[in-house]
């Protein structure tokens, strides 16, 4: 990967911060302003999952706010792993929107709860399971080299 277009790893800590507000909060607000609190976190997610993380507004928030009054980081980190795991939280974010809107609320609890789950060990730890899961994917996919000796 190349140093130059590497993320700072605490941009994306910073996002599942955010996340981990706005998911808590679709938990504990009545239904109708849930659910559209839920449909912008699903737009937030397509935005970081079709054009980057880098590309979305709290990555710029980080960029523009928070990063000017850090040190450099130690070191950039790839950015298809959290862009991958903006497209894991798509998808339960997706089927959280479905349960709200169809009715089926439990559905749309247990899918937020498991996408606020997820976030909050990125934001606490720094633990993505979604970028795991992309690299479980790639050495799954990537054929290996027989070693000769």
């Amino acid at each position: 990967m190349n140093q130059q277009h590497g993320l700072d790893p605490r941009g994306p800590r910073f996002t599942a911060a955010v996340t981990t507000v706005v998911l808590a909060a679709v938990l504990l607000l009545p239904t109708g302003a849930a659910t559209a609190l839920l449909a912008v976190q699903t737009v937030l997610f397509a935005w970081g999952a079709l054009r980057g993380v880098q590309h979305t507004p709290l990555a710029w928030v980080f960029r523009t706010v928070i990063r000017p009054r850090l040190a450099a980081p130690e070191t950039l980190e790839d950015p298809r792993p959290p862009r991958f795991a903006q497209s894991v939280g798509l998808a339960f974010a997706v089927v959280g929107l479905i349960g709200h809107l169809g009715g089926v609320l439990l559905l749309g609890q247990v899918a937020v709860g498991l996408a606020l789950v997820a976030a909050l060990l990125n934001a606490v730890t720094g633990f993505c399971l979604g970028c795991e899961l992309y690299l479980i994917g790639k050495r799954l996919t990537t054929p290996r080299v027989a070693a000769t000796n």
